[in-house]
């Protein structure tokens, strides 16, 4: 597992990447800033500087609240606030250690994505 933390305004909400080839090449792109916002009161989401190695992950997942994913046809970051089905070409990259509620903003919103186990 990777640490890290999600900066919401003045909230620091704690996390942790997977260790598989997706979770580790997400870190690798931290520190982000990130704008997300709300996809079909399921999830937030946000564009990627670039696509996530895929590579040897599952065909599709079955999301979670509290979940953080990449979804690979649109190459973009999606973080679930809901459950949802299992989709074709989403990809864990980990979760959220509690609760998400310093997501749950209705217009679009700042975050910054940090890893917490080493100085950036």
């Amino acid at each position: 597992m990777i640490p890290i933390t999600v900066t919401v305004g003045e909230a620091t909400l704690a996390a942790a990447l997977d260790d598989t080839t997706a979770g580790r090449d997400f870190a690798a792109l931290l520190p982000l800033d990130l704008t997300l916002s709300d996809y079909h009161g399921i999830e937030k989401v946000s564009d990627l500087p670039r696509a996530i190695d895929t590579s040897d992950a599952p065909a599709s997942y079955e999301p979670s609240a509290g979940d953080i994913t990449f979804y690979a046809p649109w190459g973009n970051l999606a973080i679930f606030y809901k459950p949802f089905q299992s989709s074709r070409g989403l990809v864990r990259l980990g979760a959220f250690d509690g609760t998400v509620d310093a997501l749950l903003q209705d217009s679009p919103f700042e975050i910054r994505i940090e890893r917490a186990d080493r100085p950036e």
